[in-house]
């Protein structure tokens, strides 16, 4: 178990740092560009990584902070089980690397609620999500002054690459007008390192065909 805790602690350390400094630091929708291709916004997501959502408005939200928890548990207890049995580490460390990164985005929803006193709520009457101006700061008082309830909390999302950001002109056919940008989604240190763990297990998959999962 030290080898889920040495992989996990780190990862959990950065990415919640860095979500926090962020968000008690900008407002929401500003940032910085560190290079044409790399920049720093905040942005707050109530779906999954990237921006998808598994079903729309307050319902999918709270659905999805229970898909996380039973995520991690089932994750858990497979890499409990795979490390207890000594499996290889071809398995062992990206699936890590996958229950870091779900647990980094599941504290956010649990807990940021409670954490901040202001972030990106439902609106039941509007049917949307609505932002929220200022900077928001740690609350220090009681979880009845957060922003919203354990397990409506929006996820912390704060990289924005830009590598391609280009504008077609109106004569060419059907893209004319329209401005495209790769790679568009804002993202966070856990769903980096979900991507990581995802690659690796593709990766090695060959290396991992013959072992025992369970």
């Amino acid at each position: 178990m030290k080898k889920i805790f040495f992989i996990t602690f780190p990862i959990l350390l950065i990415d919640q740092f860095l979500k926090i400094y962020i968000k008690t630091h900008f407002r929401l929708g500003d940032g910085f560009c560190i290079s044409p291709f790399f920049c720093i916004i905040l942005i707050e997501n109530p779906g999954m990584a990237y921006g998808i959502h598994i079903a729309p408005g307050y319902f999918g939200k709270v659905l999805l902070s229970f898909f996380r928890f039973f995520l991690i548990s089932f994750i858990l207890f497979f890499i409990y089980k795979n490390v207890k049995n000594k499996s290889s580490n071809y398995l062992v460390i990206p699936m890590m690397f996958i229950f870091s990164g779900a647990i980094g985005n599941f504290l956010d929803s649990a807990l940021y609620g409670f954490l901040f006193n202001t972030g990106t709520t439902y609106s039941k009457e509007c049917k949307n999500w609505i932002p929220y101006s200022g900077i928001s700061k740690i609350n220090f008082d009681s979880i009845n002054n957060g922003y919203a309830s354990f397990m409506e909390g929006c996820v912390v999302d704060i990289f924005h690459l830009p590598i391609i950001d280009i504008f077609f002109p109106n004569y060419i056919p059907f893209f004319g007008g329209k401005n495209f940008q790769f790679f568009k989604p804002v993202f966070n240190v856990s769903d980096m390192v979900i991507f990581i763990g995802v690659v690796l297990l593709l990766f090695f998959r060959k290396r991992i065909q013959n072992i025992k999962f369970l």
